[in-house]
C-alpha cells in the first residue's frame, strides 16, 4: 500500500508559486523550496518533479486563475467598452501598487526571464497571451458590433496594442517608481477606443 503524503500538495504548489514569484527562477534554489515549503527534497521530486517541473505547474496553477479573472473581467452583458477600459486600468493599478510593484507578473517575470531560452516556458507564456488576445478580440468585436467602438478599429489590432501595453505596464512598473509614467500610457492607448482616427499602419 502507499504511503500516504503527510503535506498537502495543493498548499505546497501554492506555496512554491508565491517563492518563485518573489524570487524568480534561477535566483530560487532546491535548498530555498526545501525550506519554505517544509517538506523534503524527496516528497518534492516525488510530487512535482525537479524544479523546472515544479515551476512550470506553479506557473499553470498562476495563469488558471489570472486567466480566469480576466474572463470574468469581460465577459459581463452590457456595454463592452467598459470591461475592456476597468481592465486597462486595473493592470495599470496593479502594475504601480506598491504590493504588487516589486513581485509583478508570474507569467510577464517568466517571459523576460526564462521564455528566450526555455521553450516549455515560452509556451506557456504564449498561451497566456494569447487567452488574453482572444479576450480582448471577442469583446472589442462585440464593442464594435454594439456600436461602442467606431466601424473603421479593427477589433485585433486593437485587442495585440492593449496585450503589449498591458505587459509593458507590468515591466515598467517593476522598474519605475513613478506611477503617473504607467497610467498615462494606459489613458493615451485607451483614448484609441474613441472616435479618434486611427493610426497610419507602417
Amino acid at each position: 500500500m502507499a504511503r500516504t503524503k503527510e503535506f498537502d500538495p495543493d498548499a505546497a504548489l501554492q506555496s512554491a508559486l508565491e517563492l518563485f514569484w518573489r524570487r524568480g527562477y534561477e535566483a530560487t534554489s532546491m535548498a530555498d523550496l526545501v525550506d519554505h515549503l517544509g517538506i523534503g527534497r524527496a516528497s518534492i521530486y516525488a510530487t512535482f518533479g525537479n524544479k523546472h517541473e515544479l515551476y512550470l505547474k506553479a506557473m499553470d496553477r498562476y495563469a488558471e486563475s489570472a486567466d480566469a479573472a480576466i474572463l470574468a473581467d469581460l465577459s459581463a452583458g452590457g456595454p463592452a467598452l467598459p470591461a475592456v477600459r476597468g481592465l486597462v486600468r486595473r493592470f495599470a493599478a496593479e502594475a504601480t501598487a506598491d504590493e504588487r510593484r516589486l513581485t509583478g507578473c508570474f507569467v510577464t517575470n517568466t517571459a523576460t526571464e526564462l521564455a528566450p531560452h526555455d521553450t516549455a516556458a515560452a509556451r506557456r507564456v504564449e498561451r497566456s497571451w494569447e487567452h488574453i488576445e482572444t479576450l480582448l478580440h471577442a469583446t472589442l468585436t462585440r464593442a464594435r458590433a454594439q456600436g461602442e467602438l467606431p466601424a473603421d478599429r479593427d477589433p485585433r489590432a486593437l485587442a495585440r496594442l492593449l496585450l503589449v501595453l498591458m505587459q509593458g505596464m507590468r515591466v515598467v512598473g517593476k522598474a519605475s517608481p513613478d506611477p503617473a509614467r504607467v497610467r498615462d500610457a494606459a489613458e493615451q492607448a485607451l483614448g484609441l477606443l474613441d472616435g479618434a482616427a486611427a493610426p497610419a499602419s507602417f
